[in-house]
Order: C-alpha cells, then structure tokens, then sequence
C-alpha cells in the first residue's frame, strides 16, 4: 500500500525553499549595486533610477543597457581571470574557435 503524502511537509519545504531563493535575490542585487558602483547614489536617485528603467519601453535604450551590463560582466571576469586568459586573440588562436570571455551569460 502507497505512503499517504505529507502536503503540509511539502509545502513548508517549498517555502523555505522560496525565502532561500528570496534572500539570494537580495544579496546578489545588493553585490551589484556595490559592484557598480551604484551604492554611492542616494536611496532616492536609485529607486528613482530604477523605476525609470523599469518603466522604459523603448527597446533601443533597452538593448544598449542590455550591452553595457554585457561589458561591465565581461570586464570583471577579464580581471579576475589569469593573465593567459585575458587575450582574446590567443585565445582563439590556441583553440581554433571564438569563446565568450565571460564564460557565462552575466546574470545575477
């Protein structure tokens, strides 16, 4: 005979799971905005900043921030990397074919 399921056990798991999830978010958001820089500005000037962000549609200014974040991630990785891996060009020359220098997608 079948084990009869634990949904209150199963769903306390799925929200602590979620507050982990949750309290990730923030941390990882909280590195960025340090990372950038951006930790500098007022509560006021980054919610104010953000919100703006948020509410653009205007494609175009979407995908030059979109880039921008794409370089800021790319530059950080360069640095961390070892002196070997910082150029480019060698790089493609040793293995014959074009790898991402950030070796990832860049999202927090």
């Amino acid at each position: 005979m079948r084990k009869p399921r634990d949904f209150d056990a199963e769903l306390k798991a799925l929200e602590e799971k979620a507050r982990e999830l949750k309290t990730r978010k923030v941390q990882q958001l909280g590195e960025l905005v340090i990372a950038t820089g951006a930790d500098q500005l007022s509560t006021d000037e980054l919610a104010g900043a953000l919100v703006a962000i948020a509410e653009t549609k205007d494609t175009s200014k979407r995908e030059a921030w979109a880039k921008r974040g794409v370089m800021f991630f790319q530059s950080r990785s360069r640095r961390a990397a070892p002196a070997s891996q910082r150029n480019p060009r060698s790089a493609q020359t040793q293995s014959g074919s074009l790898q991402s220098p950030a070796g990832g997608t860049g999202s927090a």
